[in-house]
């Protein structure tokens, strides 16, 4: 039975748990590390481990994409982005990194930077590198810019779209502009669509009648993001995870077997809140300011989101440059000489995996879990 608590005698609300708030428990197995597998496929796309990356021009070029998609994971890069808008945005990108941590003027500046009109030719161009580089080719755009950019995107020869917002739904209604249809679009499409955030059972569940390959479960929601003071919206990761995963199980009921893939955006940092992301029920999490310690980063270790340069309602914090922890390889796959989780990512997910006896993912979300907080 679902925790509901009374806040007032006319208002309840469900409690939910964040991913610190749970903990993994092992089993009466353990298993070589050997002999665990990370891999993870979305429709005829086969990944070494369950790593997207957030699609913010903090961590994602084409080079940096292609360099991923090498090492196993799927980079994403935001057709809205800088990368789009100008034809070598990096020196744009190098006085980005440079900013003070000043949280009016940074976010002035990323607001003006990303003023800039997106140049259709330029998204060709930068999906011709990445398919160059022979990896699997995402990119992302957000709802408000589907239907224009679509047809720019498609002729390009993408692989995966990547429909993200802060909050997306199945169902958008207005009376001044024509919506977009999720469910009639993917229809219409011979690409395999990720689509997302989304914060509960319903919305999830609704996202995967469109058809979605896959669904983003969160807003990418960390220290630097500020959705909750803008809009009042915060997401409890481990139990939206939870909540997202019963919405799968139910809708493979109801299909007779379509699965449609998680991928949690939200709180995840370290090894261990990778780990504790998928034995909630998610199949692949989304990492943004994880892998701007990488060196060669776009900006240079700063980190912002996507919502933080808009116009009119910025929803986060610029981030300040830190020092790269090491190579990209080295962040993904170590080897670490830091004990807390933010080098070998996916090492660390292994060793968990083996600690609690898993060889593979999908065996690895009926992990037990217990609340310690």
């Amino acid at each position: 039975m679902r925790d509901v608590v009374e806040i007032g005698l006319g208002k309840t609300a469900q409690r939910g748990y964040h991913l610190d708030d749970v903990a993994i428990v092992p089993s009466r197995r353990t298993r070589d590390v050997d002999d665990v597998s990370t891999a993870w496929q979305l429709d005829a796309y086969r990944f070494g481990i369950p790593c997207v990356a957030h699609p913010s021009d903090a961590t994602m070029s084409p080079e940096t994409a292609v360099a991923l998609g090498r090492l196993g994971g799927l980079g994403v890069l935001n057709v809205e982005g800088l990368w789009c808008r100008y034809e070598d945005p990096s020196k744009i990108l190098e006085e980005l990194a440079g900013l003070d941590d000043d949280g009016v003027a940074a976010t002035r500046r990323l607001q003006e930077a990303y003023a800039e009109p997106i140049k259709p030719e330029l998204i060709a161009e930068r999906v011709r590198v990445m398919r160059e580089g022979g990896v699997t080719v995402a990119v992302r755009v957000s709802p408000q810019h589907t239907l224009a950019l679509a047809p720019v995107i498609l002729d390009a020869g993408v692989d995966i779209l990547v429909i993200q917002g802060t909050i997306v739904s199945a169902e958008h209604v207005s009376t001044t502009d024509e919506p977009l249809n999720l469910k009639e679009f993917i229809a219409d499409l011979d690409l395999p669509v990720i689509a997302g955030g989304c914060t509960d059972y319903k919305t999830a569940l609704h996202l995967m009648r469109t058809g979605a390959a896959g669904v983003i479960v969160g807003m990418g929601a960390d220290e630097l993001a500020t959705t909750d003071r803008v809009l009042g919206i915060r997401v409890p990761m481990a139990t939206a995870i939870a909540d997202a995963a019963a919405a799968r199980r139910d809708y493979l009921d109801e299909t007779g077997g379509r699965y449609v893939h998680l991928i949690a955006d939200g709180g995840i940092d370290t090894s261990g809140d990778i780990a504790k992301a998928l034995g909630c029920g998610a199949d692949a999490v989304m990492l943004g300011d994880a892998l701007t310690r990488a060196e060669g980063a776009p900006a240079g270790g700063a980190w912002w989101h996507s919502a933080a340069s808009h116009p009119d309602l910025p929803r986060g914090f610029y981030g300040v440059a830190d020092e790269p922890l090491g190579s990209l390889e080295r962040l993904l796959f170590g080897p670490s000489d830091d004990p807390d989780g933010s080098l070998n990512l996916f090492g660390g997910l292994r060793r968990a995996m083996a600690k609690c006896g898993y060889r593979d993912l999908k065996e690895f979300q009926k992990v037990g879990l217990v609340l310690d907080r």
